[in-house]
């Protein structure tokens, strides 16, 4: 005789039963999984530049612009509206702002304050940032306004992702 132990048939079929089960399970599952994580894997289109205004018409004062863009979100797609401040600095270089305040997320907007007639101000909170962006000290806001990258093509602005500003 052997040292061996015998697999009765109630152990062999427990055992195919459970390694079926289990690569049934996988395979129903593998599909699941790839759905989920997809968009993960999907190469980011980040970057893209739009043309947004004629050089010729940005001024020393900030100008809202608006222009959209394709978004895709996971298997959704739509066309975002996005908003900038545009002006020339004393330099004469271009200048594009966020209009989004970095306290609450909220819309600020040029000399739309009497008090303050040449900050943006935030109108929720009281939030206020000089022409070039940066946060006043004493405000909610603890960051400057995040700028746009830019650049110039054939006399016409492109503007891409905002990015955020360090500092206060």
């Amino acid at each position: 005789m052997s040292d061996k132990k015998r697999v009765s048939r109630r152990q062999f079929l427990n055992y195919t039963l459970t390694g079926v089960g289990g690569f049934m399970a996988a395979g129903m599952l593998a599909p699941m999984v790839r759905f989920a994580i997809d968009p993960v894997l999907q190469k980011q289109e980040g970057g893209d530049m739009k043309s947004v205004v004629s050089v010729d018409e940005i001024t020393n004062e900030p100008t809202r612009v608006e222009w959209t863009i394709d978004q895709v979100d996971a298997w959704y797609e739509s066309e975002v509206q996005k908003t900038a401040w545009v002006y020339k600095d004393e330099n004469g270089d271009i200048v594009a702002l966020s209009p989004i305040c970095t306290h609450l997320g909220c819309t600020v907007d040029w000399g739309s304050n009497e008090e303050y007639p040449n900050q943006f101000y935030c109108p929720c909170h009281g939030g206020r940032y000089t022409k070039d962006g940066v946060n006043v000290p004493g405000t909610p806001p603890t960051a400057p306004l995040p700028m746009y990258k830019h650049e110039v093509k054939d006399g016409m602005l492109y503007l891409g992702d905002a990015q955020s500003r360090k500092g206060a």
